[in-house]
């Protein structure tokens, strides 16, 4: 059967496999922030420190992080349906461990492990996913989907979040995973289908595996430990700096390696380079706004959990549409050179109404529009990106190609959490120091410095949509959304 017949063939078993990814991609993102709730639960009930908390967090995003350039080759080498289930099951492994943990250092483990099999799933559901989609229109219907639910993934998590904590306990934020992979494995199983090789079975770089990983473990833990350490704190400084140094030595090799793990050519084109460029600097700015925004509505408005979660749906609902609306009319028609540096222009201006925000506010009047135009931007952007990013790629690196969406993604919201909340934590204690003390002048230099980091926020939304319209090719030069890929692109996996 040739590719023209597979992308024509069964188009139902498409979009269950459509469903089947979409479940996984939303558990390995939801899981950035569902814990974040739950972590003060956790916390009373297994009695560890304030300052080991945000090791519960930094062990999923250093495992994560450093590993999904290998989780991405991995599917490439040893067949994508296969690596897709393995990544299931031990996600629901490792989640089960972690709702059952008796101890903090159990936790912890628990946590890293699901860090390390969402490297080895995030990416392969994304290829599974380019594989899979060829037909113009089905292919920007699906990523439409998938980047709904990579930009919604983590306001859904804090109010998955909030619900399980407050109407269960903090293990079920965790156990709630073995029941998604449950069904997506059972998917998998029945749907997912593999291509079959031909020619050479390719090879792993060793070497190239070995100074990425620790390259983005480097850059992951320097940054975390500026957030937690400050920034003059030497191990932050030192391990940014190995990080440069390990990522230039990737570099090299990746130029004259036989089998490289990451062929340069992905990251020279242009349209790929913008694409990228996009998914990072939009999580940078993301995480660090649902992290800013909870802390407010809790704090400030006094928000519940489950009311924290509920604020974040105006958005949720806005991403959808905008990602629907952007993929099936508006890609099509303008090419991403257009739709990406206009969403994050709408990013911006939704970080500029979130700095009119007080300590009197109320949702209905000051956030629900914020909310909204945020939204609007983020599902403008997510799937244009995304789809980009793959389009067109050798088959035999669609996996490593597509681990670049979610490592741009991950280090992205690494750097942003840590200078938004530098940034922010300097405003507050700025603020304190030209102000009296009391309790009113705490609050208000809480929501100055929340300010603050809104429109950091902006800033790099804002940069962004002018190094993307630079970098994005016009559409007579650049990758063509509307036709299918290139020969030697994967053809669709569905019989």
């Amino acid at each position: 059967m040739t590719s023209s017949d597979t992308a024509t063939a069964a188009p139902s078993r498409r979009w269950l496999i459509l469903v089947i990814v979409g479940l996984a991609q939303l558990m390995v993102v939801l899981d950035n922030t569902v814990v974040n709730i739950a972590l003060p639960d956790a916390q009373l009930d297994l009695g560890f420190d304030n300052g080991d908390r945000q090791w519960i967090i930094t062990a999923y995003s250093l495992a994560f992080g450093s590993l999904l350039l290998l989780g991405g080759r991995i599917g490439d080498l040893i067949g994508r349906k296969r690596t897709f289930i393995i990544g299931l099951i031990g996600f629901a492994v490792a989640s089960a461990l972690g709702g059952a943990a008796d101890n903090f250092g159990l936790l912890v483990a628990a946590r890293a492990l699901q860090g390390a099999f969402g490297a080895l799933l995030a990416p392969t559901a994304l290829a599974v996913l380019t594989t899979t989609f060829t037909i113009p229109k089905e292919r920007a219907r699906a990523f439409g989907v998938f980047g709904a639910i990579a930009g919604a993934g983590g306001a859904v998590g804090l109010l998955l979040g909030g619900f399980l904590t407050e109407q269960f306990s903090w293990r079920w934020a965790l156990y709630i995973n073995v029941g998604i992979a449950a069904v997506a494995v059972v998917g998998a199983v029945l749907f997912v289908t593999n291509l079959h090789r031909s020619g050479e079975r390719p090879k792993l770089d060793v070497p190239g595996t070995i100074l990425v990983s620790a390259a983005l473990f480097s850059i992951v833990y320097g940054f975390s430990n500026a957030e937690t350490d400050g920034w003059d704190s030497p191990l932050s400084w030192g391990f940014i700096a190995a990080s440069v140094v390990l990522l230039v030595a990737f570099v090299l090799w990746q130029r004259r390696a036989a089998h490289p793990l990451l062929p340069l050519s992905i990251l020279t084109d242009r349209n790929r380079a913008a694409a990228y460029s996009a998914v990072l600097i939009a999580g940078a700015g993301m995480f660090g706004i649902f992290l800013f925004v909870t802390y407010y509505v809790q704090g400030t408005l006094g928000f519940s959990p489950m009311q924290a979660g509920l604020a974040f749906l105006p958005m949720i609902g806005a991403l959808v549409l905008a990602a629907q609306l952007g993929t099936n009319i508006f890609v099509p028609r303008f090419g991403p050179k257009i739709m990406v540096p206009v969403g994050l222009s709408i990013m911006a201006l939704g970080m500029v109404l979130f700095t009119r925000v007080g300590t009197d506010s109320t949702y209905a009047a000051d956030l629900l529009l914020p909310f909204i135009v945020l939204g609007l931007g983020m599902g403008s952007t997510m799937p244009a990106a995304m789809q980009t990013a793959t389009l067109g790629v050798d088959r035999q690196y669609a996996g490593v190609a597509s681990a670049m969406v979610n490592t741009s993604q991950q280090v992205g919201g690494s750097i942003g959490v840590a200078l938004l909340n530098t940034l922010a934590a300097t405003a507050f204690t700025d603020y304190l120091a030209d102000h009296t003390a009391s309790a009113s002048v705490a609050a208000e230099a809480a929501v100055h410095s929340y300010a603050t980091a809104y429109w950091w926020s902006a800033a790099f939304f804002a940069f962004g949509a002018v190094l993307t319209a630079f970098l994005f090719r016009r559409r007579s030069q650049g990758l063509n959304l509307s036709h299918t890929p290139v020969e030697g692109a994967e053809p669709v996996l569905a019989h």
